[in-house]
Order: C-alpha cells, then sequence, then structure tokens
C-alpha cells in the first residue's frame, strides 16, 4: 500500500511507531505516547527499599529542608519550640526508618505531625510524606494513598508524594488515578525521569487494552474506504478472489457491453460478490459470499476466503478465522486458496501480537506453494516486524525471482536495508540503502510506495526539500492517498515548523478520507503538543471507532487517556507540558 503507515520492528510487545516520534521532532511529551517508547531503556529492578529517587535504604525525607536545632530531644532541649520538636520526632522516625523498623519509624512521624505548627505547610507534607514512605513499605497502599493526599495538600508539586501516591494507586488498581498522578509528576520533572516515564507507560497500556478489549468486543463493523480496500488487495498478486471476473463468468450480453459491470451468468452467490467487488459495493459482499456457502455451491472455497478478507477488513478477526481455517484444511481446494488464507491467517496473528503463530502460517504456506511470490513478500514484512532483517532481505529477494516486476518487494526490501543501516549507525550502508531506492524509482517510476518509503528515508536523513518531492510523487500517482497526505503534513512541521501548513495537509488527508484513522491520531497528536486536549481527545476518539485492530485501539486508547490525564492534572495543579 502506498505511503502506508511507517513499518517498526517489533519492542517488547508492542509495535510503537517510531517515524511519527522523529517526524513531529523532540522531545514529544507524554500526550503522544510515542517518543519515550522509542528511546527508553530497561530500568534496573528496585531494590525492596527505595524512596522516589531510588535510593537504597535510604531516609524517606531526603531532599527537603531540614528543620533548625537538629534532634531536640537526644541533645536535651526541652524548652524548643513546637517545630523543632516536631522535626526531633522526624530524625527520631528516620534512624528508625533506615534500620527497618517501620512501626516505630510510623509513630515518632505521626508524632511529628501532631506536634508541627499547623501553618507549617511544607515541613507538614514532609511529615506525611515520611510516613507514606513508611506504610509503602508495610504495604498499606490505603495509608499511603492517605497520607500523600494530605502531603499534596499542603504541598500541590511535591513530586515525591506524587510519585509515592501514584505507585500506591497502581498496587490498589487504581489506574486512572495512578495516570494522574504519574502525568502531573512527569510534567514536573520535564519528562527527564526514566522511572516515573516507565510507569506512565505501563499504565497506559493496561488501561489502553482493558478499554480495547471492551471496545472491540462490541464494536460496530465498520467498512474502510473503497481506496484503502484497493490498496489491500493490490499487494497480493496471486491472489484468485482478488481478481476480475473470468470470460466464462459473463453472459454473452454483458461481454458485449463497454464501459458498464458485467452480470454473472449463473446464480451464485461468490460470483455476484465478485461483481459487487468490480462495483465497488463492497457492503454486500459478506453476505453473498453466505449465500454461497449456505447454498454448498461450486465456490464454497472461494466464498468462504473472500467472506474472510472482508471480515478482516472491517476488523471482526474472530469471525475471519474460522472461514479461514476451514480454507486451510481443505486440502482439494486450489493450493492458492489455501496459500492465501495462510497469509491472511497469519497476517492476523501479528496483529493479535501472535509472532510465533504468525511465522508458523507463513513457513506452512512456503511449504505447500513455494512458487507463491505472495508468501515471501508479506513473510518478509513480517520479519521486519519482527527486526529481523536478513530474513526479511531473503523473502524479498525470492518475492523478487519469482516475480522480478515486484516493485513493492523491491522498495520494501530497499526499506528493510535502510532500517537495518540506519538502526545500526552505519553510514555506507545507510548510503547504500538510498542508492537502492533511486534505483527502484527509477526503475519503477509508477510504483508510489517506493517513493513513500524513500521519502520515510529522507526524513531520517534530514534530507526535507528531496523527502518533499518525493511525497509530490505519490500524490501525483495516487491523489487519493490520504495517507501521504498525512506524512507531507508531519514533514512541514519537521522540516518548517510550519504548523499551519501541516494541519491544512492532514485535514486534506480526512477530506479525501474520512474513514483515515491514521490521519485522526496525527491530527490528534499534533493538538496535544499544541495544548488543544479537548480537540486531541476528540481526534483520539475518532480514530478509535476506526481502529481496525484490538492492538491498535488499545495504541489510540492509551494515546487519549494520556490527553486526558493531563486536562485533569491542569485543573488540579495547573500545570501544562510546554507547547508548540
Amino acid at each position: 500500500m502506498a505511503a502506508s503507515k511507517p513499518v517498526e520492528p517489533q519492542a517488547g510487545t508492542a509495535l510503537p511507531r517510531w517515524q511519527l516520534a522523529l517526524v513531529v521532532g523532540a522531545p514529544l511529551l507524554l500526550g503522544v505516547g510515542a517518543v519515550y517508547l522509542w528511546s527508553r531503556r530497561r530500568a534496573g529492578k528496585e531494590s525492596k527499599r527505595t524512596n522516589a529517587e531510588g535510593q537504597t535504604n535510604s531516609v524517606p525525607g531526603v531532599g527537603q529542608q531540614p528543620g533548625p536545632g537538629g534532634d531536640a530531644a537526644s541533645c536535651g532541649l526541652e524548652d524548643t519550640s513546637p517545630l523543632d520538636k516536631a522535626q526531633a520526632a522526624k530524625n527520631r522516625g528516620n534512624k528508625y526508618f533506615k534500620a527497618g523498623k517501620y512501626e516505630q519509624a510510623i509513630q515518632c512521624y505521626t508524632e511529628a505531625i501532631s506536634l508541627c505548627p499547623s501553618e507549617k505547610h511544607v515541613d507538614l507534607s514532609t511529615f506525611y510524606q515520611n510516613r507514606a514512605a513508611a506504610y509503602e513499605q508495610l504495604q498499606k497502599w490505603k495509608e499511603v494513598v492517605q497520607d500523600c493526599t494530605k502531603a499534596v495538600e499542603l504541598n500541590p508539586r511535591y513530586i515525591k508524594a506524587l510519585f509515592r501516591r501514584a505507585k500506591a494507586h497502581e498496587k490498589l488498581d487504581d489506574k486512572k488515578e495512578c495516570l494522574e498522578d504519574v502525568t502531573a509528576v512527569c510534567i514536573l520533572e520535564g519528562f527527564q525521569n526514566q522511572q516515573s516515564m516507565l510507569l506512565a507507560d505501563k499504565v497506559l497500556k493496561l488501561l489502553g487494552k482493558e478499554k480495547a478489549k471492551e471496545k472491540y468486543k462490541n464494536r460496530e463493523p465498520l467498512m474502510p474506504s473503497p481506496q484503502f480496500i484497493k490498496s489491500y488487495f493490490s499487494s497480493f498478486t496471486d491472489d484468485i478472489i482478488s481478481q476480475p471476473l473470468l470470460k466464462g463468468e459473463k453472459s454473452d450480453e454483458d461481454k458485449d457491453k463497454e464501459g458498464e459491470t458485467a452480470e454473472v451468468k449463473e446464480n451464485s452467490g461468490y460470483l455476484k460478490a465478485k461483481q459487487y467487488m468490480e462495483e465497488e459495493n463492497y457492503d454486500k459482499i459478506i453476505s453473498e459470499c453466505t449465500k454461497e456457502t449456505e447454498s454448498q455451491g461450486r465456490y464454497k472455497a472461494e466464498a468462504l476466503l473472500l467472506r474472510a478478507t472482508f471480515y478482516l477488513l472491517i476488523g471482526n478477526a474472530n469471525a475471519a478465522k474460522p472461514d479461514l481455517d476451514q480454507v486451510i484444511s481443505l486440502e482439494e481446494a486450489n493450493v492458492k486458496l489455501r496459500a492465501n488464507a495462510l497469509i491472511k491467517r497469519g497476517s492476523m496473528y501479528m496483529q493479535q501480537q501472535q509472532p510465533i503463530l504468525s511465522t508458523q502460517d507463513f513457513n506452512m504456506a512456503a511449504d505447500i506453494d513455494p512458487q507463491n511470490a505472495d508468501v515471501y513478500h508479506h513473510r518478509g514484512q513480517l520479519k521486519i516486524l519482527l527486526d529481523q532483517v536478513e530474513e526479511a532481505v531473503a523473502d524479498f529477494d525470492e518475492c523478487i525471482r519469482l516475480r522480478p516486476d515486484s516493485a513493492l518487494a523491491q522498495a520494501q526490501k530497499c526499506f528493510a536495508l535502510y532500517r537495518q543501516a540506519y538502526t545500526g549507525s552505519n553510514p555506507l550502508q545507510i548510503q547504500a540503502a538510498m542508492k537502492g531506492f533511486e534505483d527502484v524509482i527509477k526503475k519503477f517510476p509508477k510504483c508510489a510506495e517506493g517513493y513513500a518509503l524513500y521519502a520515510q528515508a529522507l526524513t531520517d536523513q534530514q534530507q526535507f526539500g528531496k523527502a518533499d518531492e518525493m511525497y509530490d510523487k505519490c500524490i501525483e500517482l495516487e491523489p487519493d492517498n490520504a495517507t501521504t497526505y498525512v506524512h507531507k503534513g508531519l514533514l512541514q512541521l519537521q522540516w518548517k515548523q510550519d504548523l499551519d501548513k501541516g494541519l491544512e495537509l492532514i485535514s486534506k488527508a480526512i477530506e479525501i478520507d474520512n474513514k483515515c484513522d491514521f490521519a485522526y491520531e496525527t491530527m490528534g497528536t499534533i493538538e496535544v503538543q499544541r495544548g488543544n486536549l479537548d480537540k486531541a481527545i476528540d481526534m483520539f476518539n475518532k480514530a478509535i471507532n476506526l481502529a481496525k485492530s484490538e492492538m491498535e485501539m488499545a495504541h489510540l486508547y492509551s494515546l487519549c487517556d494520556a490527553a486526558y490525564a493531563q486536562t485533569e492534572v491542569a485543573k488540579k495543579y495547573g500545570l501544562k507540558p510546554p507547547t508548540l
């Protein structure tokens, strides 16, 4: 598909869109939910006794202003002020805390709270936060929340108390509250603390998965745009069900009609569905295929595969799988039908983050139909996602051997080699990959995908002017491809910081295809950066309703929840991240 969303290697259990983070420019904030997925490193495990700064077995009040006079009780100064006495109690509590005697530490901090004058907000907040730290060691999460809440009421921008409360909310499975607290922490720390960023990422993913699971289960099926459907089928060359009606399937009268849709010769639900495909009347295809399968017609296998394909296109994987399973098990069926069903089931498994099952299906397809170029083309894309670049290149090479005119495979091979060179910071390999793109677009000047992938690579290399030219070529070849306008809009932001032009192009994408979830997602991301959080949430919700898989929906919910958390933090604490 031309100008498709960028391909990203498998990282853990997610498929983050690294290109979006690179294109918008650094640093993207929490509301984007992307850049720290690209740049994060695995944090070391916390030891059992750690405070918010990660200091092992440390005193929980480190970093706060000490009270004057030190430990009054130990000095025998009975005429000290109430605040001095409170500080002394706190210091005794700190000693108990360091010794691992948390119950005694709690008693001392409680004494400090009772002794401290009520107008001493900063000191009181420290005492509550210290007592929360002791409760944390005893895993008394509700008490942690209560004391941190007191500390934050007294000192609203108290990072340590906010972060400790966030962790306690996580333990209590209060994800929404956890997210709000850790969002406030991230903003206060300028998105520089690995620990808080990782917690935000974790909670966003959990919330996204929970919401997506419920939403996806009850969603109304939605047919994608005709342009998307045609682009999807164009990625197959050995797909029988996407081929035009054959001569023998048309009536003699219809063969003589030029410029008119052919009527099928026999009463077949499958052939009728094929006719609807030619008419781009996609909504009727599933019901016609069902008629064919229920009547046990001669095209039952084809009808099952075509119905499964459209179930996948509308995002109903649960309905697609039984049809695909049945086609795969029909040993008497055309081998290309079975291989195509394996490719589609393998791609479905990859969307569901089941790479082992996905790989098995692609390998089985290669075994039963080793001369099928589609198998190697789509398995190559899988290998890119799994960050197995050498194997991906080998598959693309085999696809090209079988179909030398496969422009898509040649362009995607260049992209795989480029990603390998880019990730490995190898200038010579990057140069070779860029030359490969030049060769591809020279050899296949009508392949929009070649220009689109080359443009992404050029953007990485900050060759913005040339990248813009490549996107213009894409638009010239495929003026109705909405995603190209989105990429070109993002380029304007990174290249010229031209927000108006960028938004104009993305709005054009939505005008061309109002079902382009990528356009709504990108628009939402930009609105977060502009500080227009309500509009961003609206854009993300539109993208959610258009999501084609549960995994994609979970990602979008994460973005939406991050934006919503920022609105709540702004209301409660007056905190807002920097904007464009």
